[in-house]
């Protein structure tokens, strides 16, 4: 079973963030990972295996953003690796699911022939692949965070 959170704060989040996925940690999980928005900018990072090893990244490579969301995954499409692990993100969005994308392959077919690849070996990537394809086609109003 995976575990979502997600914290909009007036400081940087991902400590946050962590330390939420740590109190689901008892729901079992093979990876996790945070993304963070920062100046319009998304900024992940991921790890295979326990949160202390997403924690030991983040020490060395921390990151900012006031605005995050972070994962804990238990594998159901793709190996539990570090680039199969959750949140799944382009330039434009960053997204995390618990659950199974029955029609992922034929979404990723689609999206194929437009020119959005996949980089990982999930379900979840398809639909950050579509968001953001819709959102390039316009067929998306671009949101904007404002802040406080």
């Amino acid at each position: 079973m995976c575990g979502i959170v997600g914290i909009i704060g007036v400081e940087p989040v991902a400590p946050r963030l962590v330390d939420a996925l740590k109190r689901l940690e008892y729901r079992g999980y093979d990876s996790a990972g945070v993304a963070t928005l920062e100046g319009g900018q998304i900024d992940r990072r991921r790890a295979e295996g326990k949160l202390g090893n997403l924690a030991q990244k983040l020490s060395f490579q921390p990151l900012g953003g006031n605005i995050g969301i972070g994962h804990t995954r238990w594998a159901t499409h793709g190996a539990p690796t570090e680039g199969n692990a959750h949140p799944h993100a382009t330039d434009r969005v960053a997204v995390v699911h618990n659950g199974i994308i029955e029609n992922f392959r034929e979404l990723l077919e689609d999206l194929n022939k437009d020119g959005y690849l996949p980089k990982t070996q999930t379900d979840t990537e398809s639909v950050a692949l579509w968001v953001t394809r819709e959102l390039d086609r316009g067929s998306i109003p671009r949101w904007r965070w404002r802040g406080r």
